[in-house]
């Protein structure tokens, strides 16, 4: 877990107001099926595969995975400078990513995202060279990262000990 406990406060609240001003619907599937914000984060550490979803000039949706990394409260991912990904999000920045480890968590999320410039965070491009590998690519030219910064996010969790 990264997370200070001020990102924690802000995540905790998002979570809260996200299901309070959700659906009567989502609601009655989470509401007494979720974890703390704190618990969350303790889970999503290391690469989790996201769905992640964007949208063509035309308007059509398109979901394609990346590799995620939840860093300080936020969705972290990348992808290839040249993917359609990087052209939808360049143009139509709204983007939702959702992770599922079968049906035993869900976390579901929209918001908009920040181009992550690296050479200015040099803890987070450290971050990702302990991960990946220091030449696992050309992290300027190369790959292009994204923070997510949410709107909505809501947790289905059904049984928090599953996730220890």
């Amino acid at each position: 877990m990264r997370e200070t406990a001020e990102e924690i406060g802000e995540l905790q609240r998002l979570l809260d107001g996200s299901l309070a001003g959700s659906t009567a619907h989502l609601r009655s599937i989470v509401a007494e099926r979720t974890i703390t914000a704190e618990q969350l984060a303790g889970v999503l550490t290391g690469m989790c595969v996201l769905s992640l979803a964007t949208v063509t000039a035309a308007g059509e949706p398109r979901v394609s995975a990346v590799d995620g990394h939840f860093l300080h409260g936020r969705w972290v991912f990348g992808t290839a400078r040249t993917a359609a990904k990087a052209r939808h999000l360049a143009a139509r920045p709204a983007a939702s990513v959702s992770h599922l480890r079968g049906e035993d968590l869900g976390v579901f999320v929209h918001g908009k995202v920040e181009t992550v410039d690296l050479t200015a965070e040099p803890e987070l491009l450290a971050y990702f060279k302990r991960f990946y590998g220091d030449d696992a690519f050309d992290w300027v030219n190369e790959v292009v990262y994204y923070r997510l910064h949410p709107h909505f996010m809501t947790v289905y969790a059904p049984d928090v000990a599953k996730l220890q």
